[in-house]
This record gives C-alpha cells, sequence and structure tokens, in this order.
C-alpha cells in the first residue's frame, strides 16, 4: 500500500507539469497585453517608458521559455508570484478564498450523494414504478438543465419571490442552501442514475437470491449485500464529481456572487493576470489528483479482493 501510494504521487509530477504548460501556453496566446490593460484602466494614462518599466517589473519583457522556467523555479519554492489584481502573493489570495469554494463545494456534494443516493436506491427497488418514474424525472433535469439557470431560477422562485433567503450576500446556511443546490443538482441526476444501475445489477446476483432464501429481510439484504457491493462505481463517480464541483463552483459563485476560488479566477482571467490564473489552475488540478488518489484507496476497503502489491 505504502509503494503504491509513494508511486501515485510521483505521478503527480507530470501532471501538474503538463497542467501548468498548458495553462501557461494558452494564456500567452490569447490576444492582448497585461500592460496595455493596465494601461486603460489607469486614470491618468502610462507613457510608454512607464509601460516598459511595468513590463519589465513584471518579467513580461522576457522570452516565453524563460517566463515559464521562472514561474516553475518559483512554484518549487512554493512562490507562484503577485498577482496584479490583488496586490497579494498569489498564494496568499488563493489560500484565502479557498475555505469558501470548498464550503460551497461540500455542501453541494452532500446534497448530491444524500439526494442523489437515496432517488436511485428508491428507484432500483421500487423498478417501473411511479417513484421511479419520478427519480428519472428528477435525473433528467439534473442533466439537461444548465447550472447558471438552475442558480437563477433558485433565486428568482426562494428569494425574489418567496423571500426565504438573501439574493446575494448573507451568511450561515441561508447564503449556502440555494449555491449549494444549484452546484449539486447536475451531480445528484448522475449520482441517482448510476446508484440504480448498480443496484439493479447486484440485485441480479445469484447471492442476493440465496440471501432472500435464506429468510434475511429485505433491509438487511440491502444494507449488508447490496449497498456495499454496489458502491465502487458510485464511489468512482463521486470522486469524479467532487473535482467538477470545483469547475462548477466558477459559474455558480458568479451567479450567486459569492467568494471563492470560483469568482476569483473569472476575475483574474478578465484582467489578464497571468500569475494568479495559474495558481488557481494548479491548485485545482493537485486538489483533483488527490480526490482521485483517495477513491483508489477506497476500493480495497470496501472490497478485499482488491489489493494494491
Amino acid at each position: 500500500m505504502g509503494a503504491y501510494i509513494v508511486r501515485r504521487l510521483g505521478a503527480t509530477v507530470p501532471v501538474l507539469f503538463g497542467v501548468s504548460v498548458l495553462v501557461f501556453a494558452m494564456l500567452h496566446a490569447v490576444p492582448g497585453d497585461l500592460v496595455s490593460l493596465i494601461a486603460l484602466r489607469s486614470f491618468a494614462g502610462l507613457t510608454p517608458a512607464q509601460e516598459n518599466r511595468i513590463r519589465h517589473q513584471l518579467g513580461l519583457d522576457r522570452p516565453l521559455v524563460v517566463q515559464y522556467g521562472q514561474f516553475v523555479a518559483g512554484a518549487l519554492r512554493g512562490d507562484l508570484g503577485r498577482s496584479y489584481y490583488t496586490n497579494q502573493r498569489v498564494t496568499s489570495a488563493v489560500l484565502e478564498q479557498l475555505p469558501a469554494t470548498l464550503e460551497l463545494a461540500g455542501a453541494g456534494l452532500t446534497f448530491a450523494v444524500v439526494i442523489g443516493g437515496a432517488l436511485g436506491l428508491v428507484a432500483a427497488l421500487r423498478r417501473d414504478t411511479w417513484m421511479d418514474s419520478a427519480a428519472m424525472v428528477f435525473s433528467l433535469g439534473g442533466l439537461s438543465i444548465p447550472m447558471f439557470w438552475s442558480g437563477l431560477m433558485l433565486i428568482y422562485l426562494f428569494a425574489v419571490r418567496l423571500r426565504w433567503v438573501p439574493v446575494v450576500g448573507g451568511t450561515g446556511w441561508a447564503a449556502l442552501v440555494l449555491p449549494a443546490l444549484a452546484l449539486g443538482y447536475d451531480a445528484a441526476a448522475f449520482i441517482a442514475r448510476m446508484v440504480r444501475s448498480s443496484v439493479l445489477e447486484v440485485l441480479r446476483q445469484e447471492y442476493v437470491r440465496i440471501a432472500y432464501a435464506k429468510g434475511l429481510s429485505p433491509r438487511a439484504v440491502t444494507m449488508r449485500h447490496v449497498l456495499k457491493a454496489a458502491m465502487i462505481p458510485i464511489v468512482t463517480l463521486v470522486g469524479l464529481h467532487a473535482g467538477r464541483l470545483l469547475g462548477g463552483a466558477v459559474v455558480v459563485e458568479t451567479v450567486f456572487a459569492r467568494q471563492g476560488i470560483g469568482r476569483l479566477a473569472v476575475e483574474a482571467i478578465l484582467y489578464k493576470d497571468y500569475f494568479l490564473v495559474q495558481g488557481i489552475v494548479l491548485l485545482a488540478a493537485l486538489i483533483y489528483v488527490l480526490l482521485n488518489l483517495s477513491i483508489d484507496l477506497s476500493y480495497a476497503w470496501l472490497d478485499p479482493r482488491i489489493h494494491y502489491q
């Protein structure tokens, strides 16, 4: 197990390297110039000499290969540069906004797992009934409705019409519930469909019929035999969606005007803040890789036949 973990952690190095190369190349391929944007937003404007001085201070007058090498060298030391937009070290700016995004992603994932798992299990155990149909209609809505549209509809219904929660701002659960619902709805739809198909497949197995023949109650069979055997594909999907929720936070945090790394990424892109965008993407990639590792390690606990020798 230990050797497997070391190998997987070692494999994250080329992944992060590839992500950094792609992000760096795409940011510098986008038309426009950071210094020109600074000049446009300056109240008094900038002279060509001032623009050249800023470009030199930011290191933008050097070849791209040199700029990338300096970025990698700083990242290895834990220094991702200084953000022009926030005037902070990139690491500090990202870590300052990360807790809000993790709170939102955690709430969205909890909603997705609880609601999606419950609906999928009910749909499988009550196959071809109205409960099954209702669960699949819920799933179809989550797969079809864009995240930004469901967020706007939730705001209109619960904040504007019913006034149960604030439109924007606020603290506590009142400010978190609508963004979490908007973020977790599509994940709940995927999980509901996966739980339904996985449980139906396990219910067809011979050992489940034997368990019923021994006189075990339906509840005991479901909890002891069906759910645990069906968990591996479900856990895989949950792990994938946990990473996707970080990407979805970009949309949700913008729609609901919440603080977090998603909204910070949007503003950094608008300001063409190379350093901040690179730091946010690298952090998201690292979190995604670690989530996948944790999911892989959970397989051995769910199924004793799986080992990592």
